[in-house]
């Protein structure tokens, strides 16, 4: 359901407009309502932006999707979710989501007529709030008009999974399965159980007890994509962690490429970040198993690339 209401875009829209919202969310969404989706194959959009201004070529790869107002309308109530896995290192370390891209994205969905734009995350290795502050995010989403917010434990909910294969029930944050607009922002960065951190994986900080996912992590992480379904996936390729990840520490591990990659489709986006670090999204169980129960395109021969750069 869409809220109307909202009198201007830009950074007065933040926290306006949005109504009153309910201190737990309804065990049913629209997300969850559906059962398992058809296997059916589409060229979906995909973007790839490059240069040297990270909020730039965020904005080329959404212009070149049609810009923001193809996915958030007047009104519309919206999460962003980065990756703010610890507050131990800077940016700079690429453990977590560049914090241009974050605000870059606020201000477009605010543009866009969004009556609120929240960020938020479950960091597992510092506490939020100086996760959010170290991260850089906090004073990029602010800027922007933003709110950065802490999550709550009381707003995690049992939710069944209707398409999950392995995961059938999970405490999820409520909010994420009933706003408008989801957009995940995941880096691309290497991990030692998965091989890399993307879209999927960037997911498991929206639910409680995210390690218990580890025994059969690629179907239960395409199972709660299933779930979680994001309006768009902007994946941050500015800086990549390419070994020691996901928490890294070493700047030798980083690499600048100045990449943005952006898609509605969780499954293309997840599979052209792979070919940064020369793997195939079949080499990332998580990103086949999504594309096995048909929750998106992993062949990018099937999918509209369009490079820009900014």
């Amino acid at each position: 359901m869409r809220i109307a209401g909202v009198a201007a875009a830009g950074a007065a829209l933040a926290g306006a407009g949005c109504g009153s919202q309910p201190a737990i969310a309804p065990p049913s969404n629209d997300r969850l309502a559906s059962s398992a989706p058809p296997k059916v194959r589409r060229r979906p959009p995909l973007a790839v932006a490059r240069g040297g201004d990270a909020a730039g070529i965020t904005a080329a790869a959404i212009a070149a999707l049609g810009g923001m107002k193809a996915f958030v309308k007047r009104g519309d109530d919206v999460i962003v979710k980065p990756n703010i896995c610890t507050g131990y290192h800077g940016p700079e370390y690429a453990a977590t989501t560049n914090p241009d891209v974050v605000g870059a994205l606020v201000g477009l969905c605010l543009a866009a007529g969004a009556c609120r734009v929240r960020v938020m995350d479950s960091p597992f290795g510092s506490q939020a709030d100086e996760a959010y502050t170290n991260s850089g995010i906090q004073a990029a989403v602010e800027k922007a008009g933003g709110q950065m917010e802490v999550m709550a434990p009381a707003r995690f909910r049992d939710y069944t999974i209707p398409a999950g294969l392995d995961l059938k029930q999970w405490p999820i944050y409520s909010d994420i399965l009933s706003c408008d607009v989801l957009i995940d922002v995941p880096i691309a960065k290497d991990h030692g159980m998965t091989r890399l951190t993307l879209g999927g994986k960037n997911l498991l900080g929206v639910i409680l007890d995210p390690g218990a996912l580890h025994s059969n992590i690629g179907q239960r992480t395409a199972d709660l994509v299933s779930a979680c379904r994001p309006t768009l996936t902007v994946v941050d390729a500015v800086r990549v962690l390419t070994a020691n990840g996901p928490t890294g520490g070493d700047l030798n591990d980083v690499e600048k490429l100045d990449t943005v990659i952006a898609s509605p489709d969780i499954v293309a986006a997840d599979s052209f970040a792979a070919t940064l670090f020369d793997l195939s999204g079949g080499d990332i169980p998580y990103v086949q198993a999504a594309y096995d129960m048909g929750l998106g395109e992993m062949d990018l021969d099937k999918v509209d690339v369009r490079r820009v750069s900014a």
